[in-house]
């Protein structure tokens, strides 16, 4: 089809002048897509895509940019960023993280947006289509899209059950569980040394295994909430974006419902500003550390699910002239904004648990300063007149606390007494399943109407994930569409049931631990390098000023050059930094994970797995091709060898041990 410019033809009065649109295209020559305008080696410079390829559509902007948001806002947002922000440096961390969302998030969001756009193909066709030797790409991109899937529907099982689980008064996981032994009766001894939070997760919920090693067989009710988990969304992605664009308008825009109501709702509470401001007092001096920008760039480069194939896929749907400049912007804006809202609302409700926490400490470290006096171990002139033990504020404590601890300054450590400081409950970081299954749980049942919280928090994590689960099923099922012949609704059934059973291996009584193993490493580093050759192979292979004039044709106005420099030099740069960074701390901290033992719940325990982790990344001809070895795994505590991989296990302090930072957490929290 000729592109409108500033020449044109002129018809010859004797000839017919074809007057539609549909005439033009009936006269048109079958079009080749090789010889595209973002095709390397083109002999034809402009040539544009037909819209008229019997693509599906969206029905409105509206519902596309929902679609991206839905995808892009997920789980994330609510438990890991808020832990980001407080672990590197409250507000100071923004600075950072905002800055690389500007030269990282944005231009490599746009890139991803107009590629799709502009070739109206899935990821493993768009790739192809700009060089046949680019399309393992693409196949990178669909296998790591896999991995995520597989276990990102076991957290939406899990807060299916937990969802259920709410409708009860009270929660069954405010108290602990009594155990009766004739007429004798006594708390569950392993409960009484956690607390009953934790335990119902660890031993109601997963009904964990001491070590990855053994199995325990499948959980049922896991394996039933993942079923559940499958069907939700098959059932969403079974017509393409005819269905899951429907189900868009409800999961995108529900969340923030919950989180404005959570947010009212928290500041309602005690201590809630405790816990924000807490959150935002900036620690400049950790905007130096190294580490810190990492772990932004890292947390942008999610959050915006670049490299998934989700984002190429979402905007071929679009009409070709679409300002996806706008969408790209709009969509980096609202994700950044909701990590925002989601830390205010994660950490007010976290300064009221703190202060419930705090007071707890108080009441039960005054109960042994009386008993301390009624043995005559302390004298009764130490306690200041003012104090009245039946109702001890923090402030009478803390002047309690001085005052022996002065006196009793040789024998003071003998007493046992805690300090009962606010700011310790405040700096106990915790994110992911411990966020969200434990401490967030644990504050709900300190709600007036705690079950009705309950299930609009774990109602919110089943939208939010599966808004992130249509953009990853989108992401495999499109490439494949475009590239076969399949009926979708045959490709997509049969898709949910092989993952289906692929998952029963994280609903096994150990399955928590392969679902870190995989949060951390089936995606993390083989998407950077994923991304980093889409980057490379549109402002290198192709060439950004190609790239730009292709944008200027399809957007009717040419980008700033701002993303000509970003796309060109400093984006590769940034991505290449964090790539070996990233490669340097896997090699410094040795992986591992936190291990729940029944006989020691009351102690942490760290397994700490010295192994060579391999990027999961797959390349067709010129690229690449590694495997990924298979975690081994600890068969006790102690050091021993297996299959020549050494293991080290850390009980208590016993061995000083690089504890590697993973999502799951130990009886501690």
């Amino acid at each position: 089809m000729l592109k409108t410019g500033g020449a044109s033809l002129r018809v010859p009065a004797h000839e017919p002048v074809t007057e539609s649109v549909a005439d033009l295209l009936a006269h048109e020559q079958p079009h080749d897509y090789k010889s595209s305008s973002l095709s390397v080696g083109a002999k034809v410079p402009q040539i544009e895509l037909p819209e008229s390829d019997g693509r599906p559509a969206w029905n409105s902007k509206l519902q596309y940019i929902l679609a991206q948001v839905g995808f892009s806002v997920g789980l994330g947002n609510v438990w890991r960023f808020p832990y980001l922000c407080q672990k590197n440096g409250g507000g100071a961390y923004l600075v950072p993280y905002f800055i690389l969302l500007l030269l990282i998030g944005i231009p490599l969001f746009f890139l991803e947006l107009a590629v799709g756009q502009k070739i109206r193909r899935g990821s493993l066709g768009v790739w192809n289509y700009v060089c046949p030797r680019l399309g393992g790409i693409g196949i990178s991109s669909l296998m790591v899209c896999g991995f995520v899937g597989l276990y990102y529907n076991v957290i939406i099982g899990w807060s299916i059950f937990y969802f259920f689980q709410s409708f009860q008064q009270p929660l069954p996981w405010s108290e602990c569980p009594i155990r009766r032994n004739g007429t004798f009766a006594f708390v569950e001894p392993e409960c009484e040394k956690s607390s009953a939070t934790t335990y119902f997760w660890y031993r109601q919920t997963l009904n964990t295994t001491s070590t990855i090693a053994e199995s325990g067989g499948l959980n049922v009710k896991m394996t039933v909430s993942l079923l559940v988990a499958w069907i939700i969304v098959c059932l969403a992605v079974i017509k393409g974006i005819a269905s899951s664009g429907k189900v868009m308008y409800f999961s995108s825009l529900f969340p923030y419902v919950v989180l404005f109501c959570f947010l009212v709702r928290g500041l309602m509470l005690k201590g809630s500003v405790d816990g924000i401001a807490h959150m935002f007092t900036p620690k400049l001096e950790k905007m130096l550390e190294p580490q810190v920008w990492r772990e932004a760039a890292t947390q942008v480069f999610f959050a915006l699910g670049l490299g998934f194939g989700g984002v190429i896929a979402f905007s071929s749907y679009n009409k070709i002239d679409n300002n996806c400049h706008f969408d790209a912007v709009l969509v980096s804006v609202i994700n950044f904004m909701t990590s925002i809202l989601a830390t205010l609302v994660v950490f007010a409700v976290l300064g009221f648990k703190a202060n419930i926490m705090n007071e707890k400490c108080v009441t039960e470290n005054s109960e042994k300063i009386l008993g301390y006096l009624n043995a005559n171990v302390l004298s009764h002139d130490l306690i200041p007149l003012h104090v009245n033990f039946s109702q001890m504020t923090v402030t009478d404590y803390a002047e309690v606390y001085g005052v022996i601890k002065t006196v009793k300054e040789g024998g003071f450590a003998d007493l046992g007494l805690d300090q009962c400081l606010l700011e310790d409950e405040l700096n106990k970081s915790v994110q992911g399943t411990g966020l969200a299954f434990i401490a967030f749980t644990e504050a709900m049942t300190h709600f007036p109407g705690s079950p009705f919280w309950s299930v609009m928090f774990f109602f919110m994590l089943i939208n939010l994930g599966l808004g992130s689960m249509i953009g990853t099923m989108t992401g495999i099922t499109t490439p494949v569409l475009d590239a076969y012949k399949v009926k979708k609704e045959y490709l997509t059934v049969g898709c949910c049931i092989v993952a289906f059973f692929c998952g029963l291996l994280f609903v096994q009584r150990s399955g928590n631990y392969f679902v870190t193993m995989f949060d951390d490493y089936s995606a993390g580093l083989p998407l950077t390098v994923v991304v980093i050759l889409e980057n490379v192979s549109v402002a290198w292979i192709y060439g950004t000023k190609r790239f730009m004039q292709d944008l200027e044709d399809m957007l009717g106005f040419r980008p700033y050059s701002f993303y000509f420099y970003m796309w060109k030099y400093v984006s590769p740069l940034c991505l290449i930094v964090l790539i070996t960074a990233t490669v340097i701390e896997m090699a410094i901290s040795p992986p591992g994970y936190n291990a729940w033992i029944q006989e020691l719940v009351s102690t942490p325990v760290c397994v700490c797995v010295c192994v060579c982790v391999c990027v999961c990344v797959f390349y067709t001809r010129v690229l690449h091709r590694v495997a990924q070895r298979p975690l081994p795994t600890p068969t006790h505590v102690g050091i021993t060898s297996l299959n020549n991989i050494t293991f080290t296990v850390a009980v208590g302090g016993a061995f000083t041990v690089q504890q590697y930072n993973s999502n799951l957490r130990g009886p501690s929290e």
